[in-house]
């Protein structure tokens, strides 16, 4: 840790009502001073000399100050005074975001405490149990963990908190975010009932963060040490230089990598908007867009649900996002730098509000660059350049993240899921062993999937499905009509078919019909010798000649004409002299076919 100027310089510092005096490096006990000599440290940090007082006294705290102010030795100091060699169990728990951190954390730990006889260890996903089982078996007094490998670990029983004495949040602002409290919540059922020693530390305390701290910590009092202002974060701003073509690549990258909980991404036309939102949703993002083509109620729609977290990204123009108000938008993409000074700063504004931690990001070329740099001038805004992330980084971040959630969905699974799972490990051992890569794809494609419901959209249709469309209203509207415009047709049908009577299988055709001069003046078929009549005369009349079946399909076509004949001209009598009524015409049995059935 290197010198830093004097605990006054650009500080503003405030402290509890009831205030101790800093300490100073003479001050601290011989342990300590030692630990910090093996560290290297020739002086105290101002947060270490401001809040070492309070947590000797043994006060719960909420310790407020920029990252890399030695937040880290100020939390580990006071546990030399107040951790026993001789138990090897944790005594103290540190809870980090990260496994970066997490491994950070352990290292510097293990630095002060070299000499001192404890132990440290990091537990973390993304990696197997096995050297973590080892160092728990062996006995450790201090555990550096993220929240969901010590659950894991607990629910394993194989970690045990009953000789816990301290609890420290590193990064309180994200460990008690939405995405973590579901853990912290259930690593709580684990402590001891009696009271510990619990400090939160975090470079910002956004008012969620305020509300939550009494669930895990008793009478919490805040310190805080900030460049001018008091627990606000200032915006984060900074730059990724790539080629125009590859902007939408570079962004995706940037989304995997940086994980913003929600997002607004800025474009200058409706084109690129539509372009953007229809990008980021191939890829699976829960996407949205706003533009002026939207109504109003359209608008206030996707605005509700970007509120209600029912949207991660919404990809907008300025005009569109003028007067958006989300306090917990943690990001700001710009795809495009603004046209005009002053809309870098509406953009900028959406973020960092309430004492939220805000990023600023914009993707540029070397000619958009030249302006963006002009702008960051004329406001004095810091400017940072990102790098571009590569596919190896994308690649690690993204499966560090699936494997906390398959492991998180381990943790949800019955004894029995467990026992049906197992029927797998042969064949997965098999598609992961790297000697196919065609096998390895398959295995891909189930964490692929798995990733791709972390991310809120709707799985893609699989490999050579068709593509289904969107059913509009109006196709609807227009396939119901159609389907009762032909179910009335058949209701009609089969209503003059029942309305004939039983000794009419002609369904009450008229005399002068054509079809029944045909079939009166058909020829009979020769009748067939009695044990061929045993089957039915149904199955008789269907061996008639080549000819009668020929013209079975016309006979049928010119009753159903003249049916439809007689329905439009209504049930008028028959003349004197016309032909016998339709009861009176008789029609063989024979001359029934089976298709005709239905009508009788």
């Amino acid at each position: 840790m290197v010198d830093t100027p004097s605990l006054e310089d650009e500080l503003d510092i405030s402290a509890p009502e009831d205030s101790l005096p800093p300490l100073d490096l003479d001050d601290l006990p011989e342990s300590m001073r030692q630990a910090c000599a093996r560290a290297g440290w020739t002086r105290l940090m101002p947060v270490q000399a401001h809040a070492l007082p309070y947590l000797l006294a043994g006060r719960d705290m909420m310790i407020q100050s920029r990252t890399g102010s030695g937040k880290t030795g100020a939390y580990l100091l006071p546990l030399l005074g107040r951790l026993e060699p001789a138990l090897k169990k944790p005594q103290a728990l540190i809870l980090a975001p990260t496994r970066e951190l997490a491994g950070q954390v352990e290292r510097e730990a293990s630095v002060l405490f070299s000499d001192a006889d404890l132990r440290v260890a990091a537990v973390y996903g993304g990696v197997g149990y096995g050297r973590q089982l080892e160092a728990l078996r062996q006995g450790v007094q201090v555990l550096v963990g993220t929240p969901g490998r010590v659950l894991d670990h607990l629910l394993r029983r194989t970690l045990v908190l009953d000789e816990l004495r301290v609890l420290v949040f590193d990064e309180a602002d994200r460990m008690l975010s939405i995405g973590f409290y579901p853990d912290m919540k259930e690593i709580q059922r684990y402590l001891p009932r009696r009271p510990l020693l619990a400090s939160l530390f975090s470079a910002t305390y956004p008012a969620h963060v305020l509300n939550l701290a009494g669930e895990f910590l008793r009478d919490p009092q805040m310190l805080s040490l900030s460049q001018g202002q008091v627990h606000v974060a200032a915006t984060q701003h900074l730059f990724c230089e790539c080629r125009p073509m590859d902007k939408d690549r570079a962004l995706v990258r940037l989304l995997e990598t940086e994980n913003p909980a929600s997002a607004i991404i800025f474009c200058n036309t409706k084109a690129n908007v539509h372009y953007v939102t229809g990008v980021l949703q191939g890829f699976g993002y829960n996407a949205d867009e706003l533009s002026a083509d939207l109504s109003q109620n359209r608008r206030e729609e996707v605005l509700d649900r970007l509120r209600a977290g029912q949207v991660r990204l919404l990809v907008a123009t300025d005009v569109a996002a003028r007067g958006i108000d989300i306090p917990a938008l943690s990001h700001v993409f710009l795809y495009e730098p603004p046209e005009d000074r002053e809309s870098y700063i509406h953009r900028a504004g959406r973020t960092g509000r309430a004492g939220a931690v805000g990023t600023v990001i914009s993707l540029v070329d070397i000619m958009e660059k030249l302006e963006l740099m002009r702008i960051a001038r004329y406001y004095k805004i810091e400017l940072l350049p990102l790098p571009t992330p590569a596919d190896e980084d994308v690649a690690r971040v993204v499966g560090q993240r699936v494997t906390a959630l398959l492991e998180a969905r381990r943790r949800a699974c019955t004894g029995l899921q467990i026992e049906r799972a197992r029927r797998f490990l042969n064949l997965a051992a098999e598609l992961g062993s790297g000697q196919d890569e065609e096998q390895g794809l398959l295995l891909a494609l189930l964490l692929d999937a798995e990733y791709q419901r972390s991310l809120g959209a709707p799985p893609l249709p699989m490999a050579g499905a068709a593509p289904r469309r969107a059913v509009s209203a109006r196709d609807s509207q227009d396939s119901g009509r159609a389907g009762e415009g032909r179910r009335r047709k058949r209701r009609s049908r089969r209503g003059a078919r029942d309305s004939a009577p039983e000794s009419d299988p002609g369904g009450g055709l008229p005399a002068d019909s054509p079809e029944v001069a045909v079939e009166l003046s058909a020829p009979q078929a020769p009748s067939a010798p009695a044990s061929a009549e045993e089957p039915g005369k149904e199955s008789g009349a269907c061996l008639q000649s080549a000819e009668a079946g020929r013209e079975a399909p016309k006979r049928r076509r010119r009753r159903r004409a003249s049916r439809r004949g007689t329905q439009e001209e209504g049930p008028a009598g028959p003349a004197p002299g016309d032909a016998p009524a339709p009861e009176d015409i008789p029609v063989h049995e024979d001359r029934v076919h089976p298709g005709d059935a239905d009508w009788r």
